[in-house]
């Protein structure tokens, strides 16, 4: 048994995310991924571990999708297995981390907005740590969080890869989680692609108006 193994087995996300659940449409596959838990194995072995609190979702006929004018070099994880991760930077500064979703060739992925952490990680910048719940309220928080960039695109979502998915531990019900217009974009903004987790201090935007039904 390997070291990520028996400390993956220690963690408390136990019940791993495979790549068949990953293998549905992507404005499916972001609000069950609320209450989920992203875990990351750091450099030192150690294991944090965060609820995804908001998501959004993009699919392929989206122009606010990076797939929408087909594959490249930059994008080309999000046409590859679903299950897998897609990581890209913005600005030159900030990297995103998604969920590749649907079959090989598609084109569709779930951006993990922000995460509500259980640990945070000892080498982290304590100028980042006055507000706890905000370390990892956003996208590009919670990649600088949990030391995520460009090396992880394209790797399965597993613990041989540092970087893993689990099942919710408490069950939601559907009104623990609000629907929402994305934000951040500048196309198909009128799209209730955008889902958090109700009440939760880690969410980088809650709604201004009035949030859509779960449908």
């Amino acid at each position: 048994m390997t070291n990520v193994t028996r400390q993956q087995e220690q963690s408390p996300s136990s019940k791993i995310i495979t790549a068949e659940w990953c293998d549905r449409p992507s404005v499916q596959v972001a609000p069950d991924l609320i209450g989920c838990t992203l875990a990351r194995q750091m450099a030192d072995g150690s294991i944090i571990d965060a609820v995804i609190v908001e998501t959004e979702a993009y699919a392929p006929a989206d122009p606010a999708c990076h797939a929408y004018r087909g594959p490249s070099k930059r994008n080309a994880a999000m046409f590859g297995p679903p299950g897998h991760s897609y990581v890209y930077l913005i600005y030159g500064l900030y990297h995103c981390l998604n969920v590749v979703t649907e079959p090989v060739g598609i084109g569709s992925a779930v951006l993990i907005r922000a995460l509500a952490l259980n640990t945070v990680p000892p080498a982290l910048d304590p100028k980042y740590t006055p507000k706890p719940h905000r370390i990892a309220a956003g996208p590009g928080k919670l990649c600088r969080t949990l030391n995520i960039d460009r090396q992880l695109d394209g790797l399965p979502y597993h613990p041989d890869s540092g970087l893993w998915l689990a099942h919710r531990q408490t069950p939601l019900a559907a009104t623990d989680i609000v629907q929402t217009t994305r934000i951040g974009i500048s196309q198909a903004v009128e799209k209730p692609w955008r889902w958090y987790l109700k009440g939760s201090p880690a969410v980088s935007k809650k709604a201004t108006k009035t949030a859509v039904s779960n449908a």
